[in-house]
């Protein structure tokens, strides 16, 4: 359990989490394309949270929940687990 000097979640860290509203559902960490994706959709003002506020700040990292349907930050290495924070990835997708 070394640290993380570039800000990534830990592997052991990731197994252990699970969705806060759904916690059914385990979460993953999101690959490097669908990042960039997500990046351009933000740079593009095309995300909300589940909050409904615009997310406007790029991802350095996130958290897919295992349906594909909703992720979350990591901001410096540290998951933003909060419900109102999480991004679904489609419209209709906020339970």
């Amino acid at each position: 359990m070394g640290e993380h000097i570039d800000g990534t979640v830990p592997d052991w860290l990731v197994s252990m989490l699970v969705c806060p509203v759904e916690k059914g559902q385990k979460l993953a960490l999101v690959t490097e394309d669908r990042l960039k994706e997500l990046n351009r959709r933000i740079a593009a003002g095309g995300l909300k949270n589940r909050g409904g506020n615009v997310v406007e700040e790029p991802l350095e990292e996130g958290l897919l929940r295992e349906d594909g349907k909703v992720i979350y930050a990591v901001r410096k290495g540290i998951p933003d687990l909060i419900v109102d924070d999480g991004i679904p990835l489609e419209p209709g997708d906020v339970e």
